[in-house]
């Protein structure tokens, strides 16, 4: 006669998977563990079951610290008056005039030089104020939205966006008086076609498009622009 296999004890379900898994033999017991690791229940077999070791969370490394923010001198022109100043290498132009001049007229809009919201002339050239640093403008000219006015009287371009109703809301203003004030310098408000092109970076939620081509196109026929007889 043939030997006969041993049979394997009947575990006793009543207790923990631990005691039933001491009443198996060891290859039993690897089958019964390959068979619960493809059903996907590992994670909530106990340590001690497992070989008795358990994995050790990574230890947490310390953060590195931060580098101490680096202030920059820097002398600046804004709207005529002259400020010398330190200012933190990474401060943006925008933040500058809001936050270190109090200058708010300037808006933050979309914040990546979208909008136009921002705009301010530099040297008689419009920038984003959000995309450059104040640092980077060492003895430019800078005028904001608070510089168009002179000795309190309003420019001829502020008095024409009131007469129009040319915003609505108002938060794109200032960059809008700011860029149509270059559009007539830059001698690119010949037409209401050229006047698009040129102010299609500042965009007005109001959709006062056509009130503000109009406001410029009375200073353009007002007033005369540089270079012309």
């Amino acid at each position: 006669m043939s030997a006969q296999p041993p049979e394997e004890p009947i575990p006793n379900r009543g207790g923990s998977i631990e005691e039933l898994l001491g009443q198996l033999n060891p290859t039993s017991r690897r089958t019964f563990l390959r068979r619960l690791a493809s059903a996907g229940v590992t994670a909530a077999l106990p340590a001690t079951v497992l070989g008795g070791t358990s994995a050790k969370s990574p230890e947490a490394t310390p953060s590195a610290s931060a580098a101490p923010a680096l202030d920059v001198p820097a002398t600046l022109q804004v709207n005529g008056k002259s400020y010398s100043i330190e200012v933190e290498a990474r401060t943006t132009l925008l933040d500058f005039l809001r936050e270190s001049l109090g200058l708010t007229g300037s808006k933050k809009g979309c914040d990546h030089g979208q909008c136009g919201a921002c705009t301010v002339l530099v040297n008689g050239r419009r920038i984003n104020s959000c995309l450059t640093l104040a640092v980077m403008h060492e003895g430019d000219q800078i005028t904001t939205v608070e510089g168009l006015a002179q000795e309190g009287q309003l420019a001829p371009l502020q008095e024409a966006f009131i007469r129009h109703d040319a915003f609505q809301c108002g938060y794109c203003t200032a960059g809008q008086l700011c860029s149509a004030a270059a559009c007539l310098k830059e001698g690119h408000a010949n037409t209401e076609s050229e006047i698009r092109e040129w102010m299609s970076g500042n965009l007005c939620r109001c959709g006062a498009y056509p009130n503000i081509i109009a406001a410029i196109q009375e200073v353009r026929q007002q007033v005369p622009i540089a270079g012309e007889s």
